[in-house]
């Protein structure tokens, strides 16, 4: 039995200690905005954020997640995350999303990314490139993530 804080609720988690956070989330706590893609760490499908850290969920197991705070997709698009509400909009605005299978890992990228920038930072398009590079977007909107990102950093500076 392992206790996950995920989006600030304790869950009590049945599983081994070296299941992925991706699992637990999914098919123990029915949350299944957080995607599997590729199971190794290289597409960022699974991206969520564990104290405040992007991860990859489907490689960290629950044992490392214990005494943290697992932020997923369905509370960084709520409303209540300031960053994550303003990188939804810009998503939106820019009408990032294709096929959308990767875009929860994206946005969650795209958040953590902003909220370690210093208050007021406008990032260049090299730095938003070399934050979302961890992410692959099998339908190319790679401009319009660029975009959408630079435009939520403009809307919170």
């Amino acid at each position: 039995m392992s206790t996950l804080n995920v989006n600030g609720r304790d869950h009590v988690v049945d599983a081994d200690p070296g299941t992925p956070i991706l699992w637990a989330l999914r098919d123990t706590l029915g949350m299944t905005g957080t995607k599997f893609g590729c199971g190794a760490a290289l597409c960022g499908a699974c991206t969520v954020h564990l104290d405040g850290q992007a991860i990859r969920s489907c490689i960290t197991p629950i044992s490392a997640a214990e005494g943290k705070k697992i932020r997923t997709i369905e509370a960084t698009t709520d409303g209540s995350d300031k960053v994550g509400a303003a990188v939804h909009a810009a998503w939106v605005k820019h009408d990032v999303a294709q096929c959308g299978y990767c875009q929860s890992g994206q946005i969650m990228s795209a958040t953590a990314f902003l909220k370690s920038l210093p208050k007021g930072k406008k990032p260049t398009a090299a730095e938003i490139d070399g934050a979302m590079a961890g992410n692959i977007c099998r339908c190319g909107t790679y401009a319009r993530i660029r975009a959408a990102v630079a435009d939520a950093a403009k809307t919170l500076a």
